[in-house]
């Protein structure tokens, strides 16, 4: 168990798949997208005034209602109820501020009767939709349930009941003989409590829902250590803490309760935000940087024989491995099953590679992983694939901080743990920096992180 939390602000949110997200987020979409659309098929600008509006109506609209099943009717009903306490609140307000006189009347009217036309066609086509949704979202979450009584079957039809969650039951686990289980007796079950990590490692299971009585306490607390070397989210079943959270929080699943024990930070609108940030702040650090990096690129050719990106696998989002590019520092490109780490007067170590990295100007590359979604600009730093298999041994929730992309730099970065990590008690302090940063992560957190990584860079600390 972690005990000790190093500082940093904090932040919750609330979860959605991301199925669920884009669910949300299509009536208020069309509801915005409808009006500068009409405008243009009655020849009207666009201009600062219809931009408000869009961005207005998006506001008062989201989260959209939408209902998981229903006939035509219930369709129509319910987009009504949506649309038109928005419409008459939006008419309202114009008339008070007097500006509907800036909109073409045609226009308005138009709108107003092609949104909820729009949305109610949407919500009819949605279904058809929803099984390419969930494969172009990686297909479905395979989840285990650890329990089996009244309370798991309860669970597992609310989850089988709502298809858009994209959740695929793969079975039980309990201790119990099967003749106290369910009287279809081996309903599910897989195998018991002690099989639980193992299957989970070795079937990439995404979520974990554990519907063990309170009285259970000492069972679940091994079986949570048990899971803290694998990347699957877990949650509890009804309300219950016995361990550190990461993102913890309380939710429910077609009505049942439950509690989520570890979960990435980046859920619900945080994924998107996240994503949106990176992608901006990326792609306009590329253009500026750009001829510094050919600078270097053409000065590491000239100076030593050899690639001028440096290629290695690391852990990346969920623990799956990525490839991540540093400009070549060392005369050696080590990625196999032992690597040394840099140390100071590494004689690996080129004139021009000590430094980049001094500077850190060899992970200037990495804002290209940041692009092609493998890493983010602020996160836990990646670490080699040896030193991950050799740390998850060692470190009690190591693998935690692979809930959430790896980053350019990070809080344990600024807070002096860079460069080499020689022994077990700075790797852990680095470890327990990630999993705050995991607990209270916030998008001005991160802005934060960034600054202080420009001071921290400049100081030349612990970098060789």
């Amino acid at each position: 168990m972690l005990t000790a939390h190093p500082p940093g602000p904090g932040l919750r949110g609330y979860p959605l798949t991301s199925t669920g997200l884009l669910r949300s987020m299509l009536a208020p979409t069309l509801a915005a997208a409808m009006l500068p659309l009409c405008a243009a098929a009655f020849r009207q600008p666009v201009d600062g005034a219809t931009l408000i509006l869009a961005i207005l109506v998006f506001a008062l609209s989201f989260p959209g209602r939408f209902p998981r099943n229903g006939s035509l009717s219930g369709t129509v009903a319910n987009v009504l109820a949506g649309w038109l306490p928005v419409a008459a609140l939006l008419l309202l307000l114009g008339w008070a501020t007097r500006t509907l006189d800036d909109f073409d009347a045609r226009m308005l009217v138009a709108w107003a009767l092609l949104t909820p036309l729009a949305q109610i066609a949407i919500q009819r086509l949605f279904p058809l939709a929803l099984p390419f949704l969930i494969a172009a979202d990686g297909g479905p979450r395979v989840a285990i349930v650890v329990g089996h009584g009244q309370l798991s079957r309860q669970l597992v039809a609310a989850i089988t009941g709502a298809p858009e969650l994209g959740i695929r039951i793969a079975g039980h686990f309990d201790d119990r003989a099967l003749s106290r289980l369910h009287p279809t007796g081996d309903d599910g079950v897989i195998g018991p409590l002690g099989k639980v990590a193992d299957y989970a490692r070795q079937h990439a299971v995404d979520l974990i829902y554990i519907t063990l009585p309170m009285a259970s306490q000492p069972r679940i607390l091994r079986l949570l250590d048990e899971l803290r070397d694998t990347t699957a989210s877990i949650y509890f079943t009804p309300d219950i803490f016995v361990t550190d959270l990461i993102q913890g929080h309380l939710d429910t699943v077609g009505g049942i309760p439950v509690v989520g024990i570890c979960e990435t930070p980046h859920y619900g609108v945080s994924g998107p935000l996240k994503r949106a940030s990176d992608l901006v702040l990326a792609s306009l650090i590329l253009i500026l940087i750009a001829p510094l990096m050919l600078a270097i690129a053409i000065a590491i050719r000239r100076q030593s024989p050899g690639p001028v990106i440096f290629r290695q696998r690391r852990y990346g989002l969920d623990g799956r491995e990525i490839i991540v590019y540093k400009f070549r520092t060392m005369t050696v490109a080590e990625d196999g099953g032992e690597i040394r780490q840099a140390t100071r007067d590494d004689s690996r170590v080129t004139p021009l590679g000590a430094f980049l990295r001094r500077t850190s100007l060899d992970e200037l590359p990495q804002f290209i992983n940041v692009l092609q979604g493998r890493m983010s600009i602020v996160g836990p730093r990646p670490h080699a694939v040896a030193h991950n298999e050799l740390y998850r041994k060692l470190i009690s929730g190591y693998m935690l901080r692979h809930k959430v992309r790896p980053g350019i730099t990070g809080w344990a970065q600024v807070n002096g743990l860079r460069g080499e990590t020689d022994t077990l008690d700075k790797m852990q302090k680095r470890v327990d920096y990630d999993l705050a940063y995991l607990r209270d992560w916030s998008l001005r957190w991160d802005l934060e992180i960034i600054l202080k990584t420009v001071f921290v860079v400049l100081k030349k600390s612990n970098a060789y």
